[in-house]
C-alpha cells in the first residue's frame, strides 16, 4: 500500500527538477584518479542528482587519461557537442525547441577550500575545451563542513557525537589540528570553518597546512602549549586532492591520532549542487535541521 501523503507544515517539500535544457554540472575531480576516487566522485554526483531530479552531470579526472578516467577538457568538449546535438535532433524530430543559449556546463571543483595551483589547472582545463563553461568557487567555507569534520572525528572516536548527549569519549581530544593543503590562503580559510568545529565541541581548533613543512608541527606545540593535552588531526579536505602517505606522515609529525578525510558525506553532495544552482540562479531547496 502506498504511504499517505503528508500534509501540513511537516510535509517534506517536493524536490524541484532540473529546468529543461539547463547546462549540466561537471565535477572537476583533482588528484591521482583511482577506483576509490571514481567511487567517491560517483557517490557525490549521486547525492546531488537525489536532491535535484533530472540533473545532468558528469565527472572529470585533472589528471585523466581520456581512457578508464576522462580528463576534465575531454569531459567539457563532450558535454557541449551533446547539448547541440541534442539540440539538432530535436529540431530534426519537429519539436519546437529553444536554442542552446548560456554556458554547456557549470564546473564544480571538489575542493572543500582554495588551493590555486588546482584551481588554475581546472581553469586552464575549462580554456582547453573551448566549451563554454562556468567556474564556481570552490564548496568552504561552511558550516556543514564543519559538521563533517566533526562526524569524521567521532567516527574515530577522538570527539563525541553529540555535546548534547551526557556520555564521553575516552580518547576524544582536547585540542584539534584542521589539517588543510593549498598554503596560507588555504589556512586562513580552514580557520573559519575551525572556528565553527570549536563552536560545535567545545575545545580549541587551530588551521595548519599538510603541504608547509614544519606548519603541522607548528600548531602541535601551540595547542599544547596552551593546555592541550591530547590532539587530534582532522582532514579539512575530500580526500582527493590528498597526497597518499601525507596524512600519515603528518600525525607522526604531531604525535596524535588522525580522523578520516570528508570524503562522500552527505553535505559535500549538497555543497557541489549548491554552487551549481547559485551559479545558475535556480533557488535553493530548504535544507534540513543539522545533524550534531
Amino acid at each position: 500500500m502506498p504511504r499517505p501523503r503528508q500534509s501540513g507544515r511537516h510535509r517534506r517539500p517536493e524536490p524541484a527538477a532540473a529546468p529543461e535544457g539547463a547546462p549540466a554540472l561537471v565535477l572537476a575531480v583533482p588528484g591521482a584518479p583511482s577506483a576509490a576516487v571514481r567511487s567517491l566522485a560517483e557517490e557525490v554526483v549521486s547525492i546531488a542528482r537525489s536532491e535535484l531530479p533530472g540533473l545532468e552531470a558528469a565527472i572529470g579526472y585533472l589528471d585523466g587519461d581520456d581512457d578508464e578516467y576522462p580528463t576534465l577538457a575531454t569531459v567539457l568538449t563532450r558535454t557541449a557537442a551533446l547539448r547541440v546535438e541534442r539540440y539538432e535532433l530535436a529540431q530534426a524530430a519537429g519539436r519546437e525547441v529553444e536554442e542552446p543559449t548560456g554556458p554547456d556546463a557549470v564546473v564544480v571543483p571538489l575542493l572543500a577550500g582554495p588551493d590555486s595551483a588546482l584551481v588554475r589547472a581546472i581553469r586552464q582545463a575549462v580554456t582547453d575545451s573551448r566549451a563554454t563553461a562556468q567556474l564556481t568557487d570552490v564548496l568552504g567555507p561552511h558550516p556543514l563542513l564543519a559538521e563533517a569534520v566533526h562526524v569524521r572525528l567521532s567516527e574515530a572516536g577522538l570527539a563525541r557525537a553529540d555535546r548534547a548527549r551526557l556520555f564521553t569519549v575516552a580518547t576524544a581530544a582536547d585540542g584539534i589540528v584542521l589539517a588543510t593543503v593549498g598554503g596560507e590562503e588555504a589556512v586562513q580559510a580552514a580557520g573559519i570553518t575551525g572556528m565553527l568545529l570549536a563552536a560545535r565541541l567545545a575545545v580549541p581548533v587551530m588551521a595548519a597546512a599538510l603541504d608547509q613543512e614544519g606548519s603541522i608541527t607548528a600548531v602541535a606545540e601551540q595547542l599544547r602549549g596552551s593546555g592541550s593535552a591530547q590532539l587530534a588531526l582532522a582532514p579539512y579536505l575530500i580526500g582527493p586532492e590528498l597526497a597518499e602517505g601525507l596524512l600519515e606522515d603528518a600525525a607522526k609529525e604531531a604525535g596524535c591520532q588522525a580522523a578520516e578525510p570528508l570524503g562522500a558525506y552527505p553535505a559535500i553532495g549538497k555543497l557541489v549542487l549548491a554552487q551549481y544552482t547559485t551559479a545558475l540562479g535556480i533557488p535553493a531547496q530548504p535544507q534540513g535541521a543539522p545533524v550534531r
